[in-house]
């Protein structure tokens, strides 16, 4: 038995605390002692070719959208980071859940992490919870909301053992929920 896991950056930026926080997601994921195998992998939307989401665009022009749908559709679980502006998600989360529907998170479970470079992350959570809900993702109760990033993180990765006991908290409940949900 394997559980699939994909994490969801939606960040642009080239050293995007958001992406650290879901690689040590990934790694942890790695090395839990579960019934089963975890495979992971990590879709950077800074590296995907995807337009603007139009739901008229030919599928010869949608970029890379049909595999990186593909890829979420596959995995038993799915962990999706945002950075905080404005409030809320990035538009390169907001453009990739655009292209997401009830084919990628049906019964899916879902885990949720917000990074903001202040202090507020709650309601982009809410927005991001509120909205995979709609495509009838599973989100787990445990999400994980970071503020001050810059003083969290180092090149290497999360240096706050605080967050980093809440990452690996939201990683056991996901891979847990995933196996209940038949991951």
């Amino acid at each position: 038995m394997s559980t699939r896991v994909v994490a969801v950056s939606g960040s642009q930026r080239a050293g995007s605390y958001t992406r650290r926080a879901l690689e040590h997601v990934l790694r942890t994921a790695e090395t839990l002692e579960v019934d089963a195998d975890v495979h992971t992998e990590l879709l950077d939307l800074r590296t995907v070719d995807l337009p603007l989401y139009d739901p008229d665009r030919p599928a010869a022009d949608r970029g890379d959208a049909d595999d990186a749908l593909r890829l979420v559709r596959r995995a038993d679980a799915v962990v999706l980071g945002s950075p905080v502006y404005h409030s809320s998600y990035s538009s390169t989360f907001k453009n990739f859940h655009d292209y997401c529907g009830f084919d990628e998170y049906d019964a899916t479970v879902v885990g949720l992490v917000a990074v903001a470079g202040g202090g507020s992350y709650g309601s982009t959570l809410e927005h991001m919870r509120s909205t995979v809900r709609g495509v009838h993702g599973v989100v787990v109760p445990r999400q994980v909301g970071i503020r001050n990033a810059r003083e969290k993180f180092d090149t290497e990765g999360v240096v706050d053992a605080g967050i980093r006991d809440r990452l690996d908290e939201l990683t056991a409940q996901v891979v847990d929920y995933a196996g209940r949900f038949g991951g």
